[in-house]
């Protein structure tokens, strides 16, 4: 007899289509809501640069060049012009002040200075003569009035004889006149030649100065004349080092060329430039410092040039008490570093190129897992040619990758191969 028999519920085909409908809506979500949608490139690891973040001492310096120059230099120019006729010393030798170095030639200043001494010494002749003319007209002055008191005397000794004669009707009323007359005419000389003595005397003293002062400026201008020519010599301006002397015989200079100078062996100190990028930042007594033979020299800025030229100023270093490294030689070069701040714990990480394309505003952190990288932002604050210091978005302890990020566009997630 026939029975009735159930109708399954889960067939085959029910049980396929729901697991496909499961499948294709928890697709749907994961499209949706779970999947990662950062973009993404895939990487090799070997062609990083991956640095650990650390925790470290930090100190913002810049690296500058330095030249070692004397710290004293006496500058050798050629006071006039001329031919070089002889040398007497070397590049690099040790001088005295005073010595001569060498005699420049120029005889068209040799006959110049002949002819203004000729004539000099012609002009000092006459004042000299001049001033013993004064000298003879006192004299013969003196002279005048000493025969003058003479003939007083005479007349006197007469007129006083006739006085005493006319008393006695002895002579003439005559006689007597002109003895008188003769006395009074004698005396009046005597009383004029006193008073042009005594005008010679006022006019003699302001001529005789007026010669003392034209001689003493013919004396200097010939002391000037032959100290010119003294200048055909040129002489050690101080005692030290002669360097930058490179002449030739037969060489010309001119008023004002630099011929070479001393230096002074007093130690020495470096000339470097810096960016102007730090000119508001550089001060005088600002520490810097380099490494010489193993050993680390101190030193700090002691002059500061104002000029900026080609985008850079002059500092003056010195060495801290005068501690200049032997065997240091004038013309080195030696890298300085100049420090803008101390020592101070600080989060760091390896200076790359990646700070170009992100300006350290963020930068690729490597996960735990060390299969991926993604983008974090970060703050950068001081720098220096070896460090970064962080600010923000880092902790000691972590992986991340300092070498260019040219090629990785805008991608968010870097993938390890």
């Amino acid at each position: 007899m026939d029975r009735i028999v159930k109708k399954k519920k889960w067939t085959t085909s029910r049980i396929l289509t729901i697991l496909a409908v499961a499948s294709f809506a928890f697709l749907m979500i994961y499209l949706l809501f779970l999947r990662d949608k950062s973009s993404r490139l895939y990487v090799d690891q070997n062609q990083l640069t991956i640095v650990s973040v650390t925790q470290d001492k930090f100190q913002e310096f810049i690296p500058i060049d330095g030249i070692v120059i004397p710290k004293n230099t006496f500058y050798i120019d050629a006071i006039q012009g001329g031919v070089v006729e002889a040398i007497y010393a070397e590049d690099g030798d040790l001088v005295e002040k005073g010595d001569t170095l060498l005699k420049l030639l120029n005889t068209a200043m040799e006959l110049s200075y002949m002819e203004q001494e000729t004539r000099m010494l012609a002009e000092i002749n006459n004042l000299q003569n001049t001033k013993l003319s004064l000298e003879q007209n006192k004299y013969l002055r003196q002279k005048e009035i000493v025969e003058l008191q003479y003939h007083i005397d005479l007349a006197e000794r007469e007129f006083e004889r006739k006085v005493q004669l006319h008393k006695n009707n002895v002579i003439a009323d005559k006689e007597f006149e002109d003895a008188e007359r003769d006395f009074i005419f004698t005396t009046k000389q005597l009383g004029i030649s006193l008073e042009l003595q005594k005008l010679d005397s006022i006019s003699r003293e302001a001529q005789k100065r007026d010669i003392e002062t034209s001689l003493n400026r013919m004396q200097d201008n010939m002391r000037l004349l032959r100290r010119n020519m003294e200048n055909a010599y040129v002489k050690a301006p101080a005692n030290g080092k002669l360097s930058s002397f490179n002449l030739e015989i037969g060489q010309t200079k001119s008023v004002g060329e630099h011929l070479g100078q001393v230096d002074l062996i007093d130690g020495y100190r470096l000339e470097a430039r810096i960016d102007e990028r730090y000119v508001s930042r550089v001060f005088i007594g600002q520490e810097a410092a380099f490494s010489y033979s193993g050993k680390v020299y101190q030193l700090n800025i002691n002059k500061i040039y104002t000029d900026v030229t080609n985008g850079s100023f002059k500092v003056d270093l010195y060495f801290l008490n005068d501690h200049t490294p032997k065997g240091i030689k004038r013309g080195q070069t030696v890298q300085v570093r100049l420090s803008f701040s101390g020592e101070t714990d600080a989060i760091i990480i390896k200076r790359g190129s990646f700070f170009q394309e992100t300006g350290g505003n963020w930068i690729y952190v490597l996960d735990e897992s060390g299969d991926f990288a993604y983008k974090r932002s970060i703050r950068i604050n001081r720098q220096n040619t070896n460090f970064y210091e962080v600010m923000e978005g880092l902790q000691a302890g972590e992986r991340v990758i300092v070498s260019s990020y040219d090629s990785f566009g805008d991608k968010e997630k870097l993938i390890f191969k």
